[in-house]
């Protein structure tokens, strides 16, 4: 079994570019969500305690079988510690055998950003240039440089209501080009803003701005809502927007779609990548992609980091599984 570490992850992409790996990684989410139907799919497996969330989130086809392990604790930042840290593990669907032990703190970042630029691909004006984000903490370069792959983006704008995780995100993308734009409030982020993406921690409900701070032709990317009781959006917006899930079943208990039901929802995301239903229809509509994050993308990324530590000889092979000379005689290895 080959076992991806994190400093595998940092040799990885700066052997190939984090921009050729989200252009990877887009392609094969897109490919994937287009054939929705060969997987076997259930919402994640959620154990909630005071300070946060240890989850577990399988998906499988018939010929892999994938899972991730993945917390979520806003809180351990206060203490120096990541609030999401995540592994992950690909195996052969037809013998049970495990062919890869990952990392996925990172790849979870890189595959939720990924996804986020699939469906706007779909949902967003094609020119925007303008993009807001509400939230610079662990994720929010990542989403910004997955948009910048599919949008002609010149100005973004940002806020959090930490000033130190505003510098660190300025810091992060200084040398990119486009122009940053930091911003006092989330209201005057998101004015005029083409995309707007709300990627907050912290537990409860929230009112980021109001409907009447978007303007038309707004898509928000709201990613903060990933648990029952939390939300970013006020429900006039969902209201006046068209909504698309990743997995109905799952966000109806972990989405902002736990204010509104299913009646509100227009498609879920492998509808618009396979034209069963459409994505932006003018120019003019509001559009909300409401992802809470769905084992499918963990699958796809997975596959990917397989199929690129091969093509890259990355990580190690490690003797995880006994291998007796009589495969009935486990025993046999004690004796």
């Amino acid at each position: 079994m080959k076992v991806i570490t994190v400093q595998d992850m940092q040799q990885l992409i700066a052997a190939i570019g984090i921009e050729v790996f989200f252009d990877r990684l887009i392609d094969t989410l897109e490919r994937d969500f287009s054939r929705w139907h060969d997987f076997r799919l259930s919402p994640r497996h959620a154990t909630h305690y005071a300070r946060g969330v240890i989850e577990l989130m399988p998906c499988a086809d018939d010929r892999f079988y994938a899972f991730k392990y993945v917390n979520g604790h806003p809180g351990n930042t206060a203490s120096g510690k990541l609030s999401v840290v995540a592994m992950g593990q690909l195996s052969d669907a037809q013998t049970g055998y495990p062919l890869l032990l990952a990392e996925m703190t990172l790849l979870t970042a890189l595959r939720t950003a990924a996804t986020s630029a699939l469906a706007a691909k779909y949902m967003a004006r094609p020119d925007a240039e303008t993009l807001a984000i509400i939230g610079t903490g662990a994720q929010a370069e990542f989403q910004v440089l997955a948009f910048k792959r599919l949008f002609p983006l010149k100005d973004v704008r940002y806020y959090d209501k930490d000033p130190a995780a505003m510098a660190k995100f300025a810091r992060n993308l200084k040398a990119r080009d486009f122009a940053l734009s930091p911003c006092g409030t989330a209201r005057e982020a998101v004015r005029q803003a083409a995309i707007v993406i709300t990627a907050t921690a912290a537990y409860g409900r929230q009112r980021l701005f109001e409907l009447r701070d978007i303007a038309p032709g707004t898509h928000i990317n709201a990613i903060g809502c990933d648990c029952p009781g939390k939300n970013e959006l006020p429900p006039e917006l969902l209201e006046a927007a068209k909504i698309v899930v990743e997995y109905l079943p799952q966000s109806l208990v972990e989405g902002e779609v736990q204010q509104c039901g299913a009646d509100r929802v227009h498609a879920e995301l492998w509808e618009l990548t396979t034209g069963r239903k459409p994505g932006r229809e003018n120019r003019d509509e509001i559009t909300l992609f409401d992802s809470v994050g769905f084992a499918l993308e963990d699958y796809s990324a997975l596959c990917l980091l397989h199929q690129l530590a091969l093509e890259y000889a990355l990580g190690q092979e490690l003797e995880w599984l006994p291998e007796p000379a009589d495969p009935k005689d486990l025993f046999g290895l004690l004796a």
